[in-house]
């Protein structure tokens, strides 16, 4: 076992100390397929418990999606989300401020296309409100480009207390990740009603995980 290795599963089992999360499935068993996990998001931690909650032999395949300014602004943190996670850094520019060739999906296109899969959070920034904000577009364009891979939704409760926003030293408070049913964009659905949809999914397992 490598350093990596034996560092993601000593964090994996804090993560789980910390907030006492196991994973629940409604709607699907946790199956090595190739997945598309979307989960509301409110904190820094919210991919981490995502991904401690997998079985170990999903979480060899699956990458979280890191912002790439927070995550890369010192080497420890750097080390950790590429050796240990695997993430995948995505860029928050502003789309007015990005260069014209430029596509914030590309670096998830690339993980997709090597058959892994990945921990998004559709909302594309935190929220302290109680259910997610209006979810971009970026589900949509993966889910059309990949349709044979699986859309799971994924609610994650109690996590804003773990790791509120602004602070860096998690505080132990019990969590629930909760995943669902696949949903899929149907044959003509527009953009807009299959983000609408596949918001729901994730706020109707909120009273699932009660």
């Amino acid at each position: 076992m490598t350093l990596a290795e034996a560092a993601g599963f000593v964090l994996a089992g804090l993560a789980r100390l910390i907030t006492g999360a196991q994973g629940h499935w409604y709607g699907c068993p946790p199956k090595a397929e190739q997945r598309i996990y979307f989960a509301n998001h409110q904190s820094h931690f919210d991919w981490v418990l995502v991904w401690a909650a997998l079985p170990r032999d999903l979480r060899t395949r699956t990458r979280p999606i890191a912002a790439r300014d927070y995550w890369t602004s010192s080497p420890f943190k750097a080390w950790i989300t590429r050796e240990i996670f695997n993430a995948v850094y995505v860029s928050r520019v502003p789309a007015a401020e990005r260069a014209p060739d430029e596509d914030p999906l590309e670096p998830l296109i690339e993980a997709l296309e090597a058959g892994d899969s990945l921990v998004i959070f559709p909302e594309g920034t935190r929220s302290n409100k109680g259910e997610p904000q209006s979810f971009k577009a970026g589900l949509f364009h993966l889910a059309e480009k990949f349709p044979g891979v699986q859309l799971i939704p994924v609610w994650i409760d109690n996590v804003q207390r773990v790791m509120p926003k602004g602070e860096v030293v998690p505080v132990p408070i019990l969590c629930t990740v909760t995943f669902g049913a696949p949903v899929q964009v149907e044959a003509g659905e527009e953009k807009h009603a299959f983000l609408a949809r596949a918001r729901e999914a994730v706020i109707a397992l909120k009273a699932v995980a009660a």
